[in-house]
């Protein structure tokens, strides 16, 4: 006999579909009605799983790292050395970033920061993204290097080119061979940077 579906059943099924509303429509134009279409159950239903709009977009914002966290885990899996696998990361996202859309999510959530639990969902988003690149940052230059830009703001760098080339795909300013030249060859550089100088420099004085 098969198992009943549960409530995190459901969540785990709805998810995509409503990270893909979010993506497409913003969070503005989304109805909770819309949601329940393009799942397809009552509005009841979702409210049975997230209290409100609000959640289902906090919700749809903590997909936006699970589906990245999964290609992820992936690749290091295939590439368990900490060199090459921040390596075969950057490649990997220089090739794919931005495909599925959900940057807009994170669009989306930036205009709607003066929202506290928003805002909280946005900083957590960053911050997990940013924790996870400066794990593969430090792993990738060993024990033996002393690199001038430190892992952390390294890592804040590479988040930075990340969006910077959503920004480019959206707007259509960056083709995606530039895209990918941007990813590939400014996140190396800013992973391996031996010898720029990391402290501000202050104006000089006439």
């Amino acid at each position: 006999m098969a198992r009943p579906s549960t409530l995190e059943d459901k969540r785990r099924e709805f998810l995509p579909i409503v990270a893909g509303a979010f993506a497409e429509l913003g969070y503005r134009r989304v109805t909770s009605a819309e949601l329940a279409a393009r799942c397809g159950v009552g509005e009841n239903v979702l409210y049975r799983i997230w209290a409100d709009k609000n959640a289902m977009f906090l919700a749809a914002l903590e997909w936006v790292y699970i589906a990245s966290e999964r290609a992820w885990e992936r690749l290091l899996v295939e590439t368990p050395d900490g060199e090459g696998a921040f390596l075969r990361l950057l490649s990997y996202e220089a090739q794919h970033m931005g495909e599925q859309g959900l940057y807009r999510i994170v669009f989306a959530g930036l205009s709607e920061a003066d929202d506290p639990r928003i805002r909280a969902g946005m900083r957590d988003l960053y911050g997990r993204f940013h924790a996870f690149v400066r794990r593969q940052v430090t792993a990738h230059r060993g024990s033996g290097t002393k690199p001038a830009l430190d892992a952390e703001i390294a890592a804040w760098a590479i988040v930075g080119l990340g969006t910077v080339a959503n920004v480019g795909r959206e707007l259509g300013l960056i083709g995606s061979e530039r895209r990918r030249a941007l990813l590939w060859n400014a996140g190396r550089l800013l992973a391996e940077a031996t010898d720029v100088d990391a402290r501000p420099r202050g104006r000089r004085r006439k």
